[in-house]
């Protein structure tokens, strides 16, 4: 098929669906490139969402890890959120990050 595609890492809000009660996680996506546009395809979360915090892309998941560790550490905090914006705003993300600790 020939289709240029890339794998993306970052966080996935609650914008615009239903509220859950667990914390946002990690997410994975892709996108390929279509009639010279690059598009949004989401296999976990097949339906259109807003509010993806990209952090990386590359070629698979070993490419865009969002840590990398060599010996024992402790996950003392982490905390990500999304806000929705007006429309005439420009898109906001606030994180606070004290990740990790040997």
């Amino acid at each position: 098929m020939n289709i240029p595609a890339r794998y993306c890492t970052g966080y996935l809000g609650d914008i615009g669906v239903p509220p859950v009660n667990a914390p946002m996680d990690f997410a994975g996506w892709f996108e390929a490139y279509l009639g010279g546009s690059w598009y949004t395809f989401d296999a976990r979360n097949n339906i259109p969402r807003i509010g993806r915090v990209l952090i990386a892309r590359g070629r698979d998941a070993a490419d865009v890890a969002i840590s990398t560790t060599f010996g024992p550490n402790t996950l003392e905090s982490l905390r990500v959120w999304t806000e929705e914006v007006s429309p005439s705003g420009a898109y906001t993300c606030s994180a606070e990050h004290n990740m990790l600790h040997d």
